[in-house]
């Protein structure tokens, strides 16, 4: 289970820089808030969370560790795959949504738990860092897992966003969305998946990046026809401003996508997603390696259920750093 990780990563401290906020705009910049347990998540957090289905948590990683998870992708930028392919592209609104790109395509880059025990250290001190168990704890539960394998977003200027997708009730159809669902009930917050995007590199206002319509995760209608290309109703979609080393955690039952990236320079993060213990959205990585040859190296997981029974096979360097919890 993620929550009992042993993870390498090196005692996190904040460092404030300078920030601006506009009153709408949820965030954290420290976790000492809470009168009561210094470990769990602040009760002002808890609040903004429930109130408007996302939070900003500032200055998670130091700034050389944001250095050092940035040179591990600069290293493989001939990796990144673009979609170049309309068929491929997450905004259809067409050039007059603000989340339609005129430039080139998004990058994706995956692997980041795969680059060995350097370059992977930081993107693995994300699945129990000190500064992010008890937000997980409280949103996810004790045991959370890790639902998807994380992966890097890039867009240069001009780059296409996401249409806006999602949402507790689907925002396109309307129909309950058990699998993304975020609940309150009795005192306690579960979100059937959170997503969890690292902040590599700045996001001003204006800039385009991640966007969220607020207190969607609470909506019980489907949107209004056009509002998921930013068509219509404009002024309820947010982009956070955010600094690199931020983290942003999301209800995947909150309403959310992207927008074209405007920024100079290239718009960075990796995307994480959890789940509660006993749920999967994601139901595997891999598929069988064995025999490949690479000399990697594998462990097997559990079979997958009424498919021959075929083994999942992990690559040995995806264990680098954690123990066998």
């Amino acid at each position: 289970l993620i929550a009992f990780l042993n993870t390498a990563t090196t005692a996190a401290f904040v460092i404030h820089r300078p920030t601006r906020h506009t009153p709408l705009e949820p965030h954290r910049t420290t976790m000492n808030s809470h009168p009561g347990d210094p470990d769990a998540m602040p009760d002002d957090d808890k609040y903004l969370f429930d109130l408007n289905g996302y939070i900003l948590i500032k200055n998670v990683l130091t700034p050389e560790e944001v250095l050092a998870a940035n040179h591990a992708i600069d290293t493989r930028t001939d990796q990144f795959h673009e979609r170049t392919n309309p068929t491929l592209r997450n905004a259809s609104g067409g050039i007059g949504s603000p989340m339609y790109g005129t430039g080139p395509g998004r990058k994706d880059l995956a692997g980041v738990f795969d680059w060995g025990s350097v370059d992977s250290r930081v993107y693995k001190s994300v699945l129990a860092h000190p500064r992010l168990v008890p937000y997980f704890h409280e949103l996810l539960g004790k045991g959370y897992r890790m639902d998807h394998l994380p992966f890097v977003i890039a867009q240069d200027k001009g780059g296409d966003g996401f249409s806006l997708h999602g949402g507790t009730i689907d925002c396109q159809s309307g129909e309950y969305n058990h699998v993304l669902a975020y609940t309150y009930a009795h005192g306690t917050m579960r979100n059937q998946l959170l997503g969890c995007s690292l902040i590599l590199s700045d996001h001003k206002e204006g800039d385009g990046g991640f966007c969220v319509v607020p207190g969607s995760h609470k909506s019980n209608v489907k949107m209004p026809k056009g509002m998921v290309d930013g068509l219509t109703h404009r002024e309820f979609i947010r982009q956070p401003v955010t600094q690199a080393g931020d983290v942003l955690l999301f209800s995947e039952g909150t309403v959310h996508g992207a927008l074209a990236w405007k920024g100079d320079t290239q718009r960075r993060v990796c995307l994480y997603r959890f789940a509660p213990a006993t749920c999967a959205y994601g139901r595997s990585y891999f598929g069988n390696e064995q025999g490949s040859g690479d000399g990697s190296g594998e462990r097997e997981g559990g079979s997958e259920g009424g498919g021959g029974g075929s083994a999942t096979a992990w690559p040995a360097t995806f264990y680098d750093d954690l123990d066998d919890a």
